[in-house]
């Protein structure tokens, strides 16, 4: 009876207070020697703190069973520090106890989070010997990790031996290409997978449109969107992210605006997404638009949706926005601009040809420049014809922080020569030649054919 009035306690305990206040009382009554109730203890324990249920575990008066490991190790692997969970796994083995397939998920989840291979290959070879390999559930754990610890070969060695694939399987050995840098790869299993007759579901799509994008193929990247409409797939905010930056990335600006106004639902992600590459494609003006429409719904902008409009200030020349954005940033929003942002500024301010408010950003950043912003604040003085705020240490912190761009060396030599160093800029040129370095020509490029790459997942998809 008293067990029983103990655990309606628990299940009211919300806050880590609240647990303790139980705690005196589990320790002086016979109740803290049944498993079950130790197990009830720890789970409710979790739900507070992961650290006051080890506290429970490491103090209870018996052995905890199996699943008061598991309880733990689990509650560790969704945690901040999920190599506690890991700690926890090999210690179980220690104390005499067998991991069961409800184990090794979480321990495998946890190695994948911490980017710990060994570790993982350690488990898997323990799971080998247990039998437990068959196992579709612990199979997919893997594929993820394999992939977080960017082993994609191991990954397909285990998607090849599954015997029983369901579509969180092929979605994850999708995904796993993507990852990892293989697009192409992604779509031959999103063929295998069309031919093995399973229907591919919104976290598969997602990672064929981010494949698609990679590729900058718009004929696949349109039939998964056929797809999509055919088959009266919800347009969430991830799959509708997904889209309209595979869309923008392709260079259909107009077609990624429209998905992004079609979506019933948008988050932080969607919109500076749609700002990004609104700036991209110099449509300022719009991504001005959004950014506004956001901070009036009520969303805080991060330091990346401030990143993507002040490039979209930078290339439109709008110094004064530029000047606002990055000024309520800092007072309003209390985000502290990284190099980025600093990179941006220098950038808007160069480009409109104000080289002493650039040059005083330069001199004055809390961190040192990096050769982007140092590039780009020299570019725009030879451009500008401006060479008074030259400054002879940002050329040799250039040439210092990147020695094998031949671009450097060109631009270094042509501010040495107009400033009348004929000397710096000779001896520029004489390294430049025996490095064997040569400034990379600009180009560009443009499809003239309009046959698809991938006619053939075309086919697959719709």
């Amino acid at each position: 009876m008293f067990s029983r009035q103990l655990q309606i306690l628990l299940q009211r305990s919300k806050t880590t207070s609240h647990l303790l206040q139980v705690h005196p009382l589990v320790l002086k009554t016979a109740v803290g020697h049944s498993q079950d109730f130790i197990c009830h203890y720890i789970i409710s324990a979790c739900s507070v703190s992961v650290e006051l249920a080890r506290l429970i575990f490491e103090s209870s008066s018996i052995s905890p069973p199996l699943f008061a490991w598991n309880t733990i190790i689990k509650a560790y692997s969704k945690s901040s520090t999920p190599i506690e969970a890991i700690k926890l796994f090999f210690q179980l083995q220690w104390v005499g106890l067998r991991p069961d397939n409800f184990t090794y998920p979480f321990v495998i989840k946890a190695c994948g989070q911490c980017l710990l291979l060994r570790e993982g290959m350690i488990v898997h070879s323990m799971i080998f010997k247990t039998g437990l390999s068959s196992d579709r559930y612990i199979g997919n754990t893997f594929l993820r990790m394999y992939t977080a610890c960017n082993a994609i070969l191991f990954a397909r060695n285990v998607f090849d031996e599954m015997t029983d694939r369901d579509v969180v399987s092929w979605s994850s050995m999708i995904a796993g290409y993507v990852a990892c840098n293989s697009p192409k790869d992604a779509l031959v299993v999103f063929r295998q997978m069309k031919l093995a007759n399973e229907k591919p579901n919104s976290i598969t799509l997602i990672s064929l449109l981010s494949a698609c994008t990679l590729l900058l193929d718009i004929n696949t990247g349109e039939a998964i969107h056929t797809y999509v409409i055919m088959n009266n797939i919800e347009l969430d905010v991830a799959l509708g992210t997904a889209l309209l930056e595979m869309y923008s990335k392709c260079g259909y600006i107009d077609k990624a605006l429209y998905i992004f106004n079609s979506m019933r639902e948008k988050n932080l992600q969607s919109r500076t997404v749609m700002i990004s590459r609104l700036a991209a494609h110099g449509r300022a003006e719009d991504a001005i638009s959004i950014f506004t429409q956001m901070e009036q719904t009520g969303l805080k902008p991060d330091s990346i949706s401030f990143s993507s409009i002040l490039c979209a200030c930078s290339h439109l020349g709008l110094v004064n926005e530029g000047r606002k954005y990055f000024h309520s940033m800092v007072e309003v929003y209390n985000i502290r601009p990284t190099m980025e942002h600093y990179g941006c500024v220098v950038d808007m301010l160069g480009r409109a040809g104000m080289l002493e408010e650039a040059y005083e950003i330069v001199k004055n950043m809390p961190m040192k420049p990096n050769s982007i912003i140092l590039r780009s604040f020299l570019s725009a003085c030879s451009n500008c014809g401006e060479y008074v705020f030259i400054d002879e240490d940002f050329r040799k912190v250039l040439l210092e922080l990147e020695p094998e761009l031949g671009a450097n060396y060109v631009l270094t030599a042509g501010l040495s020569s107009v400033s009348g160093c004929w000397s710096d800029a000779s001896e520029l040129r004489v390294a430049m030649k025996d490095k064997g370095l040569k400034k990379v020509v600009g180009c560009s490029w443009v499809d003239l054919t309009s046959v698809p790459s991938h006619d053939i997942y075309k086919e697959e998809v719709g």
